[in-house]
């Protein structure tokens, strides 16, 4: 055993183990003590996951976070080792080095976004922090793609609204407009709203079993009051509901109505980002716009609006000019 100044100042002590090399690093030089038994307790770490596989060690990881992750999180880690190469999860936990990882990711990237490898891998990496915590990631991911959030212009959203009213459809469309995602609309009932108060406190998602369960709401920030119209705060306390059917039919009834009127096709999430616009042309604060919405962080709301105030300032751009144009030369 040799142990090894480091260029940094630091210390380095290596161990082959089965054909692969163990390393733990010091921040002064230890004694041969130290090294040894330093060594022993990485070696120890190996060899305890070593006969588990990727897979196996996935499944053990979600048990071991089943009861503080949320029954949608524990479904999409249930499911995600589907859809990983089956060669990687058949991989034994002691064997995965940063070679794999790297095949892994060039893999997925000929067949995935680079949105969802990035999304894959923090999923390995979390696996692999908790059973090799010793071994340190260093991937290089594909290329983000840079893509312009859509928004529903108010145009199409009114003629939406209009095509609706009265029917089933439109109270949980309505509510999407006023920056509710469809876990919260579903999970909503009427003794949740006073007046024409909304307190939204719980969102409606499937478990690892396809049921559909009522859990708290998405984040903290996502539980928050918000205002709606007294005219449909009275129809919900009219009909004693907000809405009966499966969650993914409201998506599916929206898309039909688009097709209908000849609108370009959006899903219900894009409300979202047809409220935080509107919010935004009105003048209303970036803080309160993100408290209503009930976004953790300001980052996709302002990429949301400000594309929306993009288009506008083009427009008054143009508008400039034509006027511009008709005084130099009418």
């Amino acid at each position: 055993m040799k142990i090894e100044k480091l260029p940094s100042g630091s210390y380095r002590v290596r161990k082959m183990y089965r054909g692969k090399i163990y390393a733990v690093t010091f921040p002064c030089k230890p004694s041969q003590k130290e090294a040894l038994q330093a060594l022993a307790r990485e070696l120890d770490k190996v060899k305890t996951a070593g006969p588990m596989t990727f897979a196996q060690a996935a499944e053990e990881y979600v048990s071991m976070k089943r009861n503080v992750l949320s029954p949608k999180t524990v479904k999409e880690y249930t499911e995600m080792p589907r859809r990983l190469p089956k060669w990687f999860i058949d991989l034994r936990i002691a064997d995965i080095t940063q070679v794999e990882i790297n095949k892994m990711v060039n893999e997925l990237a000929a067949s995935k976004s680079p949105k969802t490898v990035r999304n894959y891998h923090g999923f390995v990496s979390a696996i692999l922090g908790t059973f090799r915590p010793e071994l340190k990631l260093y991937t290089k991911f594909p290329q983000k793609i840079k893509s312009e959030p859509y928004t529903p212009s108010q145009e199409d959203v009114r003629k939406i609204l209009e095509h609706i009213q009265g029917t089933e459809w439109e109270i949980p469309i309505t509510l999407a407009c006023y920056g509710m995602r469809r876990s919260e609309i579903c999970a909503l009932v009427p003794e949740d709203i006073d007046g024409d108060v909304v307190h939204i406190n719980k969102a409606l998602v499937q478990n690892e079993r396809n049921e559909w369960v009522v859990k708290t709401t998405k984040t903290v920030e996502s539980t928050r009051d918000i205002i709606i119209p007294m005219e449909i705060a009275d129809k919900i306390r009219e009909r004693g509901y907000i809405y009966r059917g499966f969650p993914n039919s409201i998506a599916k009834h929206l898309q039909s109505v688009e097709d209908r009127l000849g609108i370009p096709r959006f899903s219900l999430h894009k409300l979202r980002h047809y409220f935080a616009s509107q919010m935004a042309a009105l003048g209303v604060p970036d803080a309160d716009i993100l408290r209503l919405g009930g976004w953790r962080s300001d980052h996709v709301m302002k990429s949301v609006y400000r594309h929306s105030m993009m288009d506008k300032e083009e427009q008054a751009k143009r508008e400039a000019a034509i006027k511009l144009q008709k005084a130099l030369f009418s």
